[in-house]
């Protein structure tokens, strides 16, 4: 059984999930919140097995270099698609004029990339990598035997904006009605932004999915 806690950045209000067992720590999209970051991770007190991100866009990869300088021999797990988003402002977005207020964010190379549709065991934690592009052109998100993280693909009630680099609508909904609609419905849906809801609610009652 997976523990699970979410801590909500203040940048973009982004969704940072701590997965754990009784072993290791998988971190999901380390935002803002760099200093609320690093003193979850010290209470949760878990060997780290992996960052994985969802995608690039600068709120999610906020606090990944952080981290990485903090505790030892951290990798990182990232699509192909969008590995050199992370040390290219521009293409995560933070680069951007209307960003001129912030920093650029620069990431270091991720160690690994991941595989659409291979099952990966990280500290003893399973999962498998669905394609979900359409907010961004490597947009992922993974399931869980209890929950699927839907990155910026799919929200309660929503879906992800389409109008960033890369974005396609007709793309996106069509990669949350083949490979994340056609889940359990009783599945809990972990989302980068928002609540939490689940397959079922988003099924019968997101506009995105009405017939």
């Amino acid at each position: 059984m997976l523990s699970v806690q979410k801590l909500t950045n203040r940048v973009a209000n982004e969704n940072t999930y701590f997965i754990y067992n009784d072993k290791f720590l998988l971190i999901v999209d380390p935002g803002s919140e760099t200093e609320q970051i690093l003193a979850t991770i010290d209470t949760i007190n878990l060997p780290i097995a992996a960052i994985i991100l969802t995608h690039t866009h600068y709120d999610h990869i906020m606090s990944v270099e952080a981290i990485r300088a903090k505790y030892i021999d951290v990798p990182v797990y990232v699509s192909p698609k969008e590995a050199e988003w992370l040390y290219t402002p521009e293409l995560n977005l933070s680069g951007l004029d209307r960003h001129n207020d912030m920093s650029d964010v620069i990431v270091q190379p991720a160690e690994f990339e991941f595989v659409d549709y291979e099952n990966y065991s990280l500290g003893e934690m399973s999962f498998k990598v669905l394609p979900t592009p359409g907010h961004s052109a490597g947009g992922i998100s993974f399931l869980f035997d209890e929950f699927v993280i839907t990155g910026d693909a799919l929200f309660k009630g929503t879906i992800g904006r389409t109008d960033l680099f890369t974005g396609n609508q007709e793309q996106l909904i069509n990669g949350i009605k083949t490979e994340l609609l056609t889940l359990p419905e009783t599945l809990t849906v972990l989302p980068g932004h928002g609540q939490p809801t689940t397959i079922r609610e988003e099924k019968w009652f997101n506009p995105f999915f009405k017939d």
